[in-house]
């Protein structure tokens, strides 16, 4: 059982993390040109002023409105226009119309930020300690919020690189080093071995109920595959071979036409692709990024190997150098034995997506700093490009 103390220092640590958290939010969208926070290119990605309002309206909803006595709701229409998918919370727009709302203003939602804010202070002075489950339901918002950081980030990106003027978002971006070293595979023997969560701190639903798992012989890569390497399986007609793809793989390929990872360019027979600081040369040492389920397995199969699953990413994630990009598994996306929804709206969170959905593992240079750890199961359809996504192989 915790001490009162031990309380006490849990709330105060958890009021320093939602002020870093909250302000961090602010500062991904400070390089923004007010008319980049209501684009919707695509379904898939939202409006970063809509970002800004969910992750307020989060806070709003689930610890304000049912905790802080006397809270008054800052616009009772929010409800409507920035839940996400919570059935239980009610309507909502749909997804797809989140760029059409000119209203409420850029403005109006960084008022909203600010006065949620001020109610959360309010909240926290009111306490000398927060109970377990209103500190559970505060660990999970924060953490929500750091999953949008990294959408934020991913979704600008989409809107600025699809941008004909191809607009830098950072002019000065720092890219991480790229320095490429042989490949080599590491082996693990055959056994049973144990996966999930486990300890203290906190972790999402879709990790819990650690289990045993029977594995055979594999082999993993040290370290993602490179631009250089995708770029000799483009030059060898891989988007024109139908025996490296799924069915539905090559489908796609033939639908949407694509014959390279998504960003990239050729301009005067140079290879380009649009990053954070604008259109630039090919880094060919970096791990290649952009590419979807489908394009990591075609390639995985021209080179007569796999994906790893799930299971034999996380037993040998302490051997691995991940963090540079998310890395698809060739695990679909369901959950763990014992695995049990929880009741009312924060069971929707993970429980119902866990159909036609990939498994992806690590994180990339688009996740917020300590977000990650090896036993987080992130999770996409298999078509998806626009997530900082890459490849490892195995065999």
């Amino acid at each position: 059982m915790k001490t009162t103390d031990t309380i006490s220092k849990h709330t105060i640590d958890l009021e320093e993390k939602y002020r870093k958290i909250r302000n961090h939010s602010v500062h991904i969208c400070a390089p923004l040109a007010i008319e980049d926070y209501v684009v919707q290119p695509i379904a898939d990605v939202s409006p970063p002023k809509w970002h800004l309002g969910h992750t307020t309206w989060f806070f709003e909803t689930f610890l304000l409105i049912p905790y802080f006595t006397g809270y008054q709701v800052f616009d009772p229409q929010y409800n409507y226009v920035f839940n996400s998918y919570y059935e239980t919370v009610g309507a909502r727009v749909i997804r797809t119309d989140r760029g059409n709302l000119s209203r409420p203003s850029v403005a109006d939602i960084y008022q909203y930020r600010s006065y949620v804010d001020e109610q959360m202070q309010l909240f926290f002075d009111q306490k000398f300690h927060l109970s377990e489950p209103i500190a559970t339901l505060l660990e999970l918002g924060l953490n929500h919020e750091q999953q949008h950081q990294e959408l934020l980030i991913t979704d600008i990106k989409y809107i600025l690189g699809h941008n004909p003027l191809f607009p830098p978002y950072l002019e000065d971006y720092i890219f991480p080093a790229a320095e490429l070293k042989s490949m080599e595979m590491i082996s693990f023997g055959e056994g049973i071995y144990e996966i999930g969560f486990e300890g203290t701190g906190f972790c999402f639903d879709n990790e819990c109920g650690r289990h045993r798992v029977y594995l055979a012989d594999f082999e993993i890569a040290n370290r993602l595959v490179s631009n250089r390497e995708y770029l000799e399986f483009i030059e060898a007609g891989g988007y024109l071979e139908f025996n490296h793809w799924h069915a539905e793989g090559w489908d796609w390929v033939k639908t949407s036409q694509r014959r390279s990872p998504l960003y990239w360019h050729q301009i005067s027979n140079q290879w380009m692709h649009y990053t954070h600081a604008g259109l630039q040369e090919l880094d060919l040492n970096a791990p290649v990024n952009h590419v979807n389920f489908y394009e990591a397995t075609a390639y995985a199969n021209w080179k007569g190997m796999r994906l790893p699953t799930e299971a034999e990413w996380e037993i040998s994630a302490d051997q691995l150098n991940w963090g540079e990009r998310w890395e698809w598994t060739g695990s679909a996306y369901l959950p763990y034995p014992g695995f049990k929804k929880e009741a009312g709206a924060v069971g929707e969170y993970n429980g119902k997506f866990m159909v036609n959905q990939m498994v992806l593992r690590g994180s990339s240079e688009a996740s917020s700093q300590g977000h990650s750890r090896k036993t987080y199961r992130n999770f996409f359809h298999a078509h998806h490009q626009w997530q900082f996504t890459g490849i490892r192989l195995a065999k």
